[in-house]
């Protein structure tokens, strides 16, 4: 049996006008070009529990536009995509049995919508698929395969995690591998639709795993860019301290996103910079405080947080972190007011580097049912507009011109070629300074 592992995640966004504007902006550009270029975690982890006497490979397909044969001569091929590329999927699997291949259709969006994703496969998984996987494949050798392989009732045991398949990719194509060390994020909020969609229970990965993962990237790459593939890296701070820890000497750059908080702790941040920790990404989300009312589901812990955000990044990058903040436009507590108070906030704090989005109701998240309730969903079903950068809800304090007219040029102002390289001089000037401070402390002290 020959099983392809195909994933469809690639960044597209339908403004036409905000792209060809973009296309010319290189903050912009390079962060849709790093996030297309991330192997599929799950497939990749997939294809290590699968048994060696069935053949794996494993594809990539950013555009169906440019497939113009079916990939591959598979027996059966198991698909993973992003909700803002599924309706591509779909169309993958339909041209797939059409021709005799099995298709496995699984992840979030599937798991959101089962009963559409039902339509355009021999069978899907529902949930985590780590807990089905051994089942589904038992079916496929007997020919006996289910249509639906139900997971959401069990959670899987991250001290149990197989070895993921590194080795089906050809490294040269992708600037940095990911890594999960754990599952899940504490903060439930509305607009999210990660991990937390497919099981609310928060798991950490042993430190041995994480470790024997890194090294074997390592044996296929010498100094790998790792993106730890978390929700939250450091809401667990005991575990996040022993990953630090357990880094440091690695030899390895690394990436991933947690929240503000990590500023509280000194210590972690001096071992952060010492364990090659490049940058953090926050979900900073507004830095006006009324907007952050509602947000989380379970409390306003980032409202709360929001007074000290400032101290927080100069604390994060005075350790030599560089702090990516994030923020989302079109917010039901903003207005047009948010726009520059975004702009003024990163030339203020001197924020290294910048994510902006629009507000995404994403399928199956708490935003897209209320919105839904609340008839503010301008393209029911069009998830092809689930790209963070197309606006498909009607924004409560601002018509949808205004919200995109809006974010169109704060994209310009905030990936403008100079503001950029003027925030990173000044970044890497304190940092000099801090530096020498720190050589005259230590001979002065003769530590």
């Amino acid at each position: 049996m020959k099983l392809g592992l195909i994933a469809m995640s690639g960044v597209r966004c339908h403004n036409k006008e905000l792209m060809e504007f973009g296309l010319t902006l290189p903050g912009f550009v390079d962060r849709s070009e790093v996030i297309a270029s991330l192997p599929s975690l799950g497939l990749l982890t997939l294809a290590g529990m699968t048994p060696d006497d069935i053949e794996v490979e494993y594809l990539d397909i950013p555009d169906l536009d440019a497939v113009k044969e079916l990939p591959g001569q598979f027996d059966v091929v198991a698909i993973s995509s992003f909700s803002a590329m599924i309706k591509d999927a779909y169309t993958l699997a339909d041209r797939l049995r059409a021709a005799g291949t099995t298709v496995l259709l699984g992840g979030l969006h599937v798991t959101m919508l089962p009963y559409e994703a039902a339509q355009h496969a021999d069978a899907i998984l529902i949930g985590e698929a780590e807990p089905v996987w051994n089942e589904v494949i038992a079916d496929l050798k007997t020919s006996d395969l289910k249509p639906r392989y139900d997971a959401r009732s069990k959670t899987f045991d991250f001290a149990q995690s197989p070895m993921p398949r590194f080795d089906l990719l050809d490294i040269s194509k992708y600037n940095r591998l990911t890594v999960q060390t754990q599952r899940g994020c504490p903060f439930d909020c509305e607009f999210c639709g990660a991990s937390i969609r497919l099981n609310p229970r928060f798991r950490t990965k042993p430190i041995d795993r994480v470790m024997a993962e890194i090294h074997a990237i390592k044996e296929l790459w010498d100094h790998p860019f790792i993106e730890f593939a978390d929700d939250n890296t450091f809401a667990n701070k005991r575990h996040g301290r022993a990953l630090v820890q357990a880094l440091e000497g690695e030899g390895i750059r690394w990436f991933t996103e947690t929240d503000i908080s990590v500023a509280k702790d000194p210590a972690l941040l001096q071992a952060l910079a010492r364990s090659g920790c490049a940058q953090i990404l926050i979900g900073l989300e507004s830095p006006q405080r009324a907007a952050l009312a509602g947000i989380e589901q379970k409390a306003n812990w980032k409202q709360s947080q929001s007074d000290h955000y400032k101290e927080s990044i100069m604390r994060i990058q005075d350790a030599g972190v560089t702090v990516n903040g994030c923020f989302v436009l079109g917010l039901d507590d903003s207005d047009p007011s948010s726009f520059d108070a975004i702009y003024d906030f990163v030339e203020e704090t001197n924020l290294y580097e910048v994510q902006i989005t629009l507000m995404t109701p994403f399928p199956g998240t708490p935003l897209y049912e209320r919105l839904l309730r609340e008839n503010r969903i301008l393209k029911p079903g069009a998830w092809e507009l689930s790209t963070l950068f197309d606006v498909n809800f009607q924004p409560k304090n601002m018509s949808v011109e205004a919200l995109e007219n809006g974010f169109r040029e704060l994209v310009g102002r905030i990936y403008d070629n100079d503001f950029i390289d003027s925030r990173r001089r000044r970044f890497y000037k304190r940092r000099n300074e801090i530096r020498q401070e720190q050589t005259l402390e230590h001979r002065a002290t003769g530590t």
